[in-house]
């Protein structure tokens, strides 16, 4: 049913969208100005203001809710510990003795790192310092370590001298860290040259596992990686309403849940 509140204060509207946002995990700007009987530009400038306070994420047509993985490092540590614990651990039970592995940098990667099996005999390449001190303890790890200009948000490398030294490998697995998994907004960061590294470690992988705790799943960030398609494998923290899951598997992608 239609009804009209023309009369709404600012943050009346922004508090029905970021309703809206939560209940439904998404926001189409068209539906809310008909249901408030507002004109869609004053929904998209709220939409607007409400992204650069870092409330959601604006994509075509509305919004996704904003990535809570954006802070620094350190802040990430405290989301969702044991979620990243619990997927570090069943990424790490993918790699087989031998394989050479890329491994991205982030929180739930450095749980990868930190679970795998301290006999394992195989080559860890990454551009995260964080990753080659976590592996410092794997006496049959052997370690390369990608150099480049430091990225002190989320403690990797980029620019062009990472991408020319990630182009002059070729890997078993890459597993690649995250803000954002979203079946259409696909697989997304909050940095542009960090989302360029990411896709060139993910073109020299024969196979892409993306790293992905709970507060990821079905949020976007600004820069976009991959489609979710062009990955193997979704490790996730836990299972998945089945309306959900089916929106990635339909993609021909595998959800692996952590346990």
């Amino acid at each position: 049913m239609q009804w009209c509140r023309c009369g709404m204060l600012t943050q009346e509207r922004k508090a029905h969208i970021l309703a809206v946002l939560q209940r439904e995990g998404r926001v189409v700007a068209k539906a809310v100005s008909q249901t408030l009987g507002l004109s869609e530009d004053t929904i998209r400038r709220d939409l607007r203001e409400l992204a650069a306070e870092g409330r959601l994420q604006r994509v075509h047509g509305g919004a996704l809710p904003a990535s809570p993985a954006l802070a620094d490092f350190a802040g990430r540590t405290k989301v969702s510990p044991e979620g990243k614990i619990a997927v570090g651990r069943a990424a790490a039970a993918l790699v087989r003795p031998g394989q050479v592995v890329f491994v991205d940098g982030g929180t739930t990667a450095v749980q990868l790192a930190r679970h795998l099996p301290p006999d394992l005999r195989a080559t860890v390449v990454t551009h995260s310092p964080s990753i080659a001190v976590a592996l410092v303890d794997h006496p049959t790890v052997e370690v390369e370590l990608i150099g480049g200009r430091l990225f002190k948000h989320s403690i990797v490398t980029t620019g062009a001298a990472a991408i020319e030294a990630i182009a002059r490998i070729r890997a078993d697995l890459f597993f690649m860290g995250v803000t954002g998994v979203h079946p259409e907004a696909g697989l997304t960061t909050g940095d542009a040259e960090e989302a360029a590294v990411k896709r060139a470690l993910a073109r020299q992988s024969a196979e892409t596992v993306v790293l992905a705790s709970a507060e990821k799943i079905g949020a976007a960030s600004r820069y976009l990686v991959l489609p979710v398609a062009e990955v193997s494998t979704i490790v996730i923290e836990s299972r998945l309403p089945q309306v959900a899951a089916s929106a990635y598997t339909a993609l021909g992608v595998r959800l692996l849940t952590a346990k």
